[in-house]
């Protein structure tokens, strides 16, 4: 405990980035996706990020993160081609429409839709 006490603010902050970032990259790598449910509350809560910062820093985070992934899960043939072609053009439209949204959504209704959508997906995968 005295070794946290003695660390300077900068490596505090450090730490957090390192944690928050092997959070991310493991659950983005082990279910495909999710990175960015665990780096916008912990952008926000643990390093005092603005939310629409924190959302867009967020896809940021990720897209590195997914190229990695990626190609693991082309590698070991995890990846189902006619699926793909089908939904990336739907998935392109949305995350522009998405990217536009979030310049016009108020803090706090964003953080309120973003607890909806993960609460009905761990609802979700829990029943």
């Amino acid at each position: 405990m005295d070794l946290l006490k003695n660390l300077s603010k900068n490596t505090k902050k450090y730490f957090k980035y390192a944690v928050i970032g092997m959070a991310t990259g493991i659950a983005n790598g082990l279910f495909g996706s999710g990175g960015g449910t665990l780096a916008v509350p912990a952008m926000i809560y643990l390093l005092g990020s603005d939310e629409h910062k924190a959302h867009a820093t967020a896809i940021s985070i990720i897209l590195p993160l997914t190229i990695v992934s990626s190609f693991f899960y082309i590698k070991n043939n995890h990846v189902d081609w006619a699926l793909t072609y089908k939904v990336v053009l739907g998935g392109v439209v949305g995350g522009y429409i998405g990217a536009k949204l979030l310049n016009i959504c108020p803090g706090g209704v964003l953080r309120k839709i973003f607890a909806i959508f993960i609460i009905a997906a761990a609802i979700k995968m829990i029943v």
